[in-house]
């Protein structure tokens, strides 16, 4: 007689069926079935990308226009100040355009862990550093290099996760730097605001977990219009897009209208 292997019972098969459909809505989505950045989610390597590719010819920080060397020492403009993360003034960082949280909490590990998400002494732990480490859909979002510009290490630690509004009453935070902070809202100088505007589009078209309020949303398209892009902003966009191979489209189609 032939030999007939068996076979699993209808209702063992049906509950492995029901295991794996659910194993799949608990793992993170495929960056692959996502739009923007899907070809670099290394946070420190996005870094070097940009200063050794990018910015490489054109070191000047995004709020305050201050020069810096190939090692990120800057040069602080005469009448610059801070009372604030006085340490943190002398060299770069690299600033997320739109907040990392911003996007970040958007993800459950950010805002309630992962088994994956323990330290070496056993503690639990939640918030930016486990969704770099267990979500790679995050990763991939924060080391976006369009979204990546940099900033003076002590006008970055001020800004934080901040929204940018106008703000005509309040005062320079920085001295001669044209940056206002005030409460929990930030208003970037007139130079900085059109690839601010951009950059927030941006993210909200390629990656749907990042919505702007309508407030926001609305500011970062008036300012998109009235700030238009100058070369070097069309030329940063056209250089990521070769390295990390996705193209910020709202800059591109800006550029090509004022023929840059």
């Amino acid at each position: 007689m032939k030999y007939k292997p068996k076979q699993p019972k209808p209702s063992l098969l049906a509950s492995m069926l029901r295991a794996l459909f659910l194993l799949s809505f608990a793992l993170p989505i495929s960056p692959a079935f996502a739009a923007g950045n899907v070809k670099n989610d290394s946070f420190s390597q996005a870094k070097r990308m940009l200063s050794q590719k990018v910015y490489f010819d054109h070191r000047i920080t995004l709020y305050c226009s201050a020069s810096y060397d190939k090692r990120g020492n800057i040069s602080l403009p005469e009448g610059f100040e801070t009372t604030k993360a006085q340490s943190r003034a002398s060299r770069i960082e690299w600033e997320h355009i739109v907040p990392a949280e911003n996007f970040g909490r958007s993800f459950r590990e950010w805002r309630e862990g992962n088994p994956l998400c323990v330290d070496r002494h056993g503690k639990a732990f939640k918030g930016r550093n486990c969704a770099e480490k267990a979500n790679r859909e995050y990763r991939y979002m924060q080391a976006d290099m369009h979204n990546l510009a940099p900033a003076i290490g002590a006008v970055n630690a001020a800004r934080k996760n901040y929204h940018f509004m106008l703000l005509p009453e309040a005062q320079n935070a920085f001295g001669i730097c044209p940056m206002k902070i005030e409460g929990n809202r930030a208003e970037p100088p007139e130079s900085a605001r059109g690839i601010i505007a951009r950059t927030y589009l941006y993210m909200q078209a390629e990656y749907p977990r990042y919505q702007m309020g309508k407030p926001q949303k609305k500011l970062m398209e008036a300012w998109n219009k009235t700030y238009p892009p100058d070369q070097w902003e069309c030329t940063r966009a056209r250089r990521i897009a070769k390295i990390q191979g996705n193209v910020n489209k709202i800059t591109e189609a800006r550029c090509k209208h004022v023929g840059l």
